[in-house]
């Protein structure tokens, strides 16, 4: 007959089946309504101009751009055949429901659209509706025109072609990291555990945090706008957690059952130690991730929802369903592993010789802690020394796989024609300025913008200039730049969109005098207003983030100075991550052995901040865990020096593992084709790893032994200490040159 609580396990178990499957059935079609974009900020001006340029002109910037060249015999694209084939291509685009406006050089014989070698032209294609509709309707065209037409080879790059691109392949890459992620998880475990019961239970928390997090992203879609990062982000996101949580869970469940408790008895103890970890840990992760939420750029906000989620599910999996798996399943799930090995014993357990690896390296560390502080920290600053040297950008079109559409028509963009020009200017847009009562005004204005530095020409309702003079037009009629809206400029610039001459451009517009307010949009002042608004938004970021940790790390451990010694040592570990990262991805040292991806030589503005969110919080997960162990072995050891050693002997194991773990997983993630993603997988496995092995294990306990009494002072009154259990006698182990640390508490 079962007992009460394997009925109560059972009923648990039911009920999370049942919520798995509606998550399942909610977040099942998540996919179909995420967005792309969500960098720049809707309230800003460069997106307001953009908005009011797609509502009000026809003549604005393309979605779209065809770039067709010939091949074969044909030596030009004015030939019968290729002339022909394009005229085709633009009634084919015209005829789309999707499409407003197509412009090609067989129409115009504008020479702006048209190589130099009359080999190549470009067809220009502007999309109906918003963000959305035109990446949707981008997906569908894409593929549809890239490829062998006739004599014309057509390559297929612009905006929405970028988006829609990276749409496809964050579905393609979540799929294949997942795949990837899933048995080596397992197969990581099993040797961990020795047993697959053991193993598999890590990967169904996991699973359930998984769908539990789609579903609410799915949900949050219903009121807000979610990108297509945050669901792979969380994805393995969900996996890393689910594993740290039921490793620790796990392995104290054992170690009470090893020293003789009965099962309950040794659930309820695991709960009440491993699993308060767990709570704090999961709150640092979430409080980590909240602090993105002070940022307006979509992209953040909606990781910081997914990750948020995901947490929240995998510590509810990991404290209600885990528990709930071990009361059903009994000893079946404990079999000797890596985690259970038996260590050779000293006389009474004492000594370094009862010490496991992790153990004996904080022993050396505390006996030699000026040597070890100083040489670890001085590792780390030399990591961290190339972020110095971050150059500040954003992704555009050469982050995309060499082998896409989207990169191969901007790689003869960039070689054949000036981006700057009619695909990629920057604009200015005059609301509700009539360009025909102040024709006099707009030339006079015109003729100023385009004396400023790096503009190359003007185009707008009075005709074209550069340097300050009337051209003869080169493009678009100047009727298209005039509407019962307003009026705007195409400003023409040498260089990449995203460059800081463009940024500095777009400030100095938004200062020149001019006829009427005015918005200046474009790829400089995206760039310009994306990083004022993050820039504007950081010292809320870290003040909340530092803040609301340290807080969550004081309730754990109420002594204030081993919570600070904490949050410092984890932002010393991030900072080396950083440099890393610019060493690798800005500067592409290594690039052959992360599979190749393009270097472009700027870091992209949000990424800071992003793994700043995530990985602070999983660092801090590792030093919870850390700090719980030590703060419950400072209340049955003699001293200090042996709370520590033993503290740390007893969770590095776990803790590194369960980095090894979200290595593993963060490294399926960088095999995605998008750098954004393979940033990201790299930075946190990077940032983990440090934290786990070098931060953890060797600069900790030099420091508490540096800080010595310091540490452990408290101002509040030490709780009754937890009731022993029965254990050999424990001996103080040697602090730093022999010394033992008394205890501080009153």
């Amino acid at each position: 007959m079962r007992s009460p609580r394997c009925r109560a396990a059972w009923t648990v178990l039911a009920l999370a089946a049942g919520l798995a499957a509606a998550c399942a059935w909610i977040g099942a079609a998540v996919d179909g309504r995420l967005s792309p974009g969500g960098v720049v900020p809707a309230a800003t001006e460069a997106a307001r101009a953009d908005r009011l340029l797609q509502e009000g002109f026809a003549s604005a910037p393309p979605h779209l751009v065809l770039v067709t060249r010939v091949s074969g015999a044909t030596r030009s694209v004015e030939e019968g055949a290729a002339a022909a084939q394009g005229n085709e291509l633009v009634r084919r685009l015209s005829a789309d429901r999707s499409v407003a406006r197509v412009v090609s050089y067989w129409q115009t014989r504008s020479p702006s659209l048209r190589s130099a070698d009359r080999r190549s032209a470009l067809v220009l294609v502007r999309l109906r509706g918003g963000e959305r509709e035109a990446t949707a309707a981008a997906g569908r065209l894409v593929p549809r025109m890239a490829g062998r037409h006739g004599p014309l080879q057509v390559e297929v790059t612009g905006e929405a072609a970028s988006r829609a691109e990276a749409l496809r392949l964050a579905e393609r890459d979540q799929f294949r990291a997942e795949v990837l992620a899933l048995p080596l998880t397992a197969l990581l475990l099993l040797v961990v555990f020795g047993s697959v019961v053991a193993a598999l239970l890590p990967v169904a928390v996991g699973v359930l945090a998984v769908l539990g997090a789609q579903a609410v992203l799915r949900l949050l879609t219903f009121c807000t706008e979610v990108t297509v990062s945050a669901t792979n982000i969380s994805s393995a996101l969900g996996f890393a957690l689910a594993v740290d949580y039921s490793l620790f869970l796990l392995a104290r469940h054992r170690e009470e059952t090893a020293a003789g408790a009965e099962p309950g008895t040794a659930l309820r103890t695991a709960l009440r130690t491993a699993g308060r970890a767990v709570l704090f840990s999961a709150g640092t992760v979430i409080l980590s991730l909240a602090s993105l939420l002070v940022f307006p750029h979509t992209i953040l906000r909606s990781i910081a929802y997914g990750g948020i989620a995901v947490t929240a599910f995998a510590a509810l999996a990991g404290l209600v369903v885990l528990p709930a798996l071990l009361t059903v399943l009994g000893p079946r799930v404990h079999r000797p592993g890596l985690l259970t090995r038996r260590r050779r014993q000293g006389p009474g357990g004492s000594g370094s010789a009862g010490l496991g690896g992790w153990g004996r390296l904080a022993l050396t560390a505390q006996r030699r802690p000026w040597l070890v502080a100083v040489g670890v920290t001085a590792v780390l600053l030399v990591l961290a020394a190339p972020f110095t040297r971050v150059q500040i950008g954003l992704f555009d079109d050469r982050v995309q796989p060499a082998t896409s559409t989207v990169a191969k028509a901007g790689t003869v963009l960039r070689h054949d024609y000036r981006l700057g020009t009619v695909i990629t200017p920057t604009t200015v847009v005059l609301p509700h300025f009539d360009p025909r009562r102040h024709a006099a005004d707009l030339d006079a204005y015109a003729r100023r913008v385009s004396l400023q530095k790096s503009v190359a020409r003007v185009e707008t309702a009075t005709g074209s200039y550069a340097r300050g003079a009337r051209t003869p037009p080169a493009g678009t009629a100047a009727s298209a730049y005039a509407s019962p809206h307003g009026a705007w400029l195409a400003v023409a610039t040498p260089g990449e969109p995203y460059s800081t001459a463009n940024r500095d451009l777009a400030r100095t517009l938004r200062g020149l005098p001019a006829p009427a307010p005015v918005l200046v949009g474009g790829p400089g002042a995206v760039l310009d207003d994306v990083q004022r608004t993050l820039l504007a938004r950081l010292p809320w970021c870290l003040a909340i983030a530092g803040a609301t940790l340290l807080a969550l790390t004081l309730a754990l451990t109420r002594r204030p100075v081993l919570a600070l010694t904490a949050l410092l040592l984890n932002a010393l570990s991030l900072a080396a991550s950083f440099g890393a990262l610019v060493f690798v991805f800005q500067e592409g040292h290594g690039a052959g052995l992360l599979g190749g991806f393009p270097v472009t030589g700027t870091t992209d503005v949000l990424m800071p901040a992003l793994i700043f969110g995530i990985a602070f919080g999983l660092s801090m997960d590792y030093e919870i865990f850390l700090l719980a162990r030590v703060c419950e072995e400072y209340e049955r050891a003699p001293d200090a020096a042996t709370a520590v050693v033993r503290g740390l002997d007893r969770t590095a194991r776990l803790f590194t593992w369960a980095a090894l773990t979200l290595a593993v997983v963060m490294a399926a993630l960088a095999t995605s084709d998008l750098v954004m993603l393979k940033i990201i997988g790299v930075g946190l496995a990077l940032a983990v790893l440090l934290d786990a092995t070098v931060v953890r294990g060797l600069l900790a306990p030099a420091v508490l032994a540096l800080a010595g009494r310091t540490a452990w002072w408290s101002p509040w009154p030490r709780p009754p200490a937890p009731a022993p259990r029965p254990s050999p006698q424990r001996r103080p182990l040697a602090g730093p040159a022999g010394t033992r640390h008394p205890r501080s508490d009153p």
